[in-house]
């Protein structure tokens, strides 16, 4: 599941998402159409929001 489908699945906008996890949205944005370089910390942060373990979140570019 990608970053971008796992915030829709939890239901929250990319504005909800990015400030929960201090990011700016537009950060956000970028990570979700390419999460191969994203923190490890922030993906952690939006695995525990999301409710999605890490291993079911796809890293690469959508």
């Amino acid at each position: 599941m990608s970053l971008k489908a796992a915030r829709v699945n939890a239901g929250f906008t990319s504005k909800e998402a990015a400030k929960a996890a201090d990011v700016h949205f537009q950060t956000l944005s970028k990570y979700e159409k390419d999460s191969s370089d994203i923190p490890f910390s922030l993906l952690n942060e939006l695995s525990n929001l999301y409710r999605v373990p890490i291993n079911n979140i796809f890293l690469g570019k959508e």
